[in-house]
């Protein structure tokens, strides 16, 4: 188990991965054969759920799909995970976001985070983005960390991939091989809206799982080594 440093969040909501009825929700899915398989017989797309969660303000049951255009809010103690396309999701509890449609159905052009965190690895695409309210960034074939903070400041983690980042036109290119962090201010801090991060709840460990979903490799799985956590989103050599 990779080393986290914890923010505001709980080492429980971390250890999500390692429940067992996780483990065996997730070796189900990937047994009925994953998304194509679930979309051919128009099976539910919701890999588990714990806890209570909303589906455009209904609550939302395990059985059912959830597709871009919705809203999802999820409550305390909950954890959802789910596919769209090729990219994986695991929403943390207390979170409200939508997904919103890109050139198909099953396609998500945007990722909408209001409050709360969301793991997410995404595979190769064009023209989409996570949008907080302090930041947005633009991504490609990626795994990132992002939480909107109670104070409304913005944490995003490119964790590997290419991302462009934009914070009321401060603008940075994040190139990352293992967690390159940044915070999105509400305000200027030392005249920068961007500003740099350490690598925080969230593990590696988590976006390995998800990738897994989505029959994808973490950088850190294929060049078969590891760097610090401290943000600067370099592996060892």
């Amino acid at each position: 188990m990779t080393q986290h440093l914890l923010q505001g969040r709980t080492e429980k909501e971390i250890l999500w991965f390692q429940r067992r009825d996780t483990l065996k929700a997730a070796a189900a899915w990937v047994a009925l054969g994953g998304l194509p398989a679930a979309m051919a017989q128009q099976r539910s797309n919701v890999v588990q759920l714990v806890g209570d969660a909303l589906l455009n303000g209904r609550r939302l049951l395990p059985q059912q799909t959830i597709q871009t255009g919705d809203q999802i809010q999820t409550g305390p103690g909950a954890s959802l995970i789910f596919l769209i396309g090729n990219s994986a999701f695991q929403v943390r509890q207390n979170t409200m976001m939508t997904v919103e449609r890109g050139a198909t159905l099953s396609t998500v052009s945007l990722l909408r985070l209001l409050s709360g965190a969301v793991v997410s690895v995404w595979g190769k695409g064009t023209s989409r983005a996570i949008v907080m309210p302090t930041m947005t960034a633009g991504i490609r074939g990626t795994g990132v960390y992002s939480e909107v903070f109670p104070d409304q400041r913005n944490y995003f983690c490119n964790c590997y991939g290419t991302v462009d980042l934009d914070a009321s036109g401060e603008k940075a290119l994040s190139k990352a091989e293992y967690h390159q962090a940044f915070w999105g201010e509400p305000g200027p801090r030392e005249g920068r809206l961007l500003t740099p991060a350490r690598a925080i709840n969230h593990s590696d460990e988590e976006l390995e799982f998800l990738g897994r979903l989505v029959g994808q490799r973490t950088a850190w799985q294929i060049a078969g080594r590891k760097g610090s956590k401290d943000g600067s989103g370099t592996m060892g050599y």
